[in-house]
């Protein structure tokens, strides 16, 4: 039985390793999986793609689609068109698709057409804002899914509501986690940290990739400013993702802001492992944040991991900037909540989903 993995951008390789690894574990004992991973090239330069899988031990991918850039239409044409043509010439019997960024929508849209099982991990989580494009990947991928393993309950919840049946929900955990779990004590000091004479437990990590965040000048050095009169002079460590490396070029940064290249899966974990607080607008960096009892504060108003909030570190500040003012005073006033960590957030969400997928695919 060959499953077809897909992995197309940064957060997909985190979350795929874990099921890469016990699915190779399980043939080397004789177990009926196979699998077959597939690139779609979505994230394409090495320090956003070939560094994490060297990093996370995972082997070359077996096909790359090479689908490149562009907009949101051509990148999703580019995925299935490929995608289309390597199952009509050697097609699999499931294709699993991870998180919620183009590559998982287009190969499991692909996939259903040609009649060929769909496998969501991750799946059930939802923002409300239509305005997010991974809100939409989330939408259009659960409606073609077969098989649902979700990281909470509350996502079984949204997926049972929708009228999907519960022998098709499997409550497994979170891959991401897996990950973090397995690779803590191989986490790297990033070779910048004693050259800008950074100290643990006295800097910040911020990450800002949302357009609404990024895109406007003006907005992206408002936002800066003030991270950085909230971090009270400590240096804000600021990984530079490429879309915001455009909008960056015409502003003028606060000192105490601290440029760095998109750092790799263990340099960049290292880096939110032993800050003060991370100031994102990202979803993943909540899960890792709590799991490691950082706090975090998001610059968003909905967030599609509610658990990272109702009992985790993470808060929900919104596009306030006085928001975000009174959270770094209840930082620095040692006020933070304690988190604690979701269920099942163990480091066992792989092999539960390569036990699901035997028991389905035999």
């Amino acid at each position: 039985m060959l499953i077809d993995i897909i992995a197309g951008a940064r957060p997909n390789f985190v979350k795929i390793a874990p099921i890469v690894h016990v699915l190779k574990a399980r043939a080397a004992e004789g177990g009926p999986l196979r699998h077959r991973l597939v690139h779609t090239g979505q994230h394409y330069d090495a320090q956003m793609s070939g560094v994490f899988f060297e990093q996370l031990g995972i082997d070359s991918p077996d096909v790359n689609l090479e689908a490149g850039s562009g907009t949101h239409a051509e990148q999703t044409a580019s995925i299935m068109t490929k995608y289309e043509a390597l199952l009509l010439n050697d097609p699999c019997q499931m294709t699993l698709v991870v998180g919620d960024v183009t590559s998982t929508m287009a190969c499991a849209i692909t996939a259903q057409k040609l009649h060929i099982p769909v496998a969501h991990v991750e799946a059930g989580i939802r923002s409300g804002d239509w305005k997010m494009p991974e809100e939409i990947n989330r939408l259009v991928t659960d409606a073609v899914t077969n098989w649902f393993f979700t990281t909470t309950e509350y996502a079984g919840e949204t997926l049972r509501a929708s009228g999907i049946t519960e022998d098709r929900i499997f409550f497994v955990g979170n891959t991401m986690i897996d990950t973090l779990v397995h690779n803590m004590d191989r986490l790297i000091q990033p070779a910048f940290f004693a050259d800008k004479e950074l100290t643990g437990g006295n800097y910040l990590v911020a990450t800002l990739h949302r357009p609404s965040n990024v895109d406007a000048g003006f907005k992206l050095a408002e936002t800066l400013g003030a991270i950085a009169r909230g971090a009270r002079g400590l240096p804000v460590v600021f990984p530079v993702h490429p879309r915001t490396a455009k909008t960056l070029s015409d502003i003028d940064l606060p000192d105490n802001i601290v440029l760095v290249d998109p750092q790799p899966y263990l340099e960049f974990n290292w880096l939110v492992k032993n800050c003060k607080a991370v100031v994102t607008d990202s979803g993943g960096i909540t899960e890792e944040a709590t799991v490691m009892g950082i706090p975090c504060m998001t610059l968003r108003t909905t967030t599609e991991r509610p658990e990272t909030v109702d009992i985790g570190t993470n808060e929900l500040i919104g596009d306030d900037l006085d928001a975000l003012a009174h959270a770094f005073d209840r930082l620095f006033e040692s006020l933070w909540k304690t988190g604690q960590i979701p269920k099942k957030w163990d480091g066992h969400t792989a092999p539960r989903i390569v036990t699901a997928l035997e028991k389905l695919l035999a």
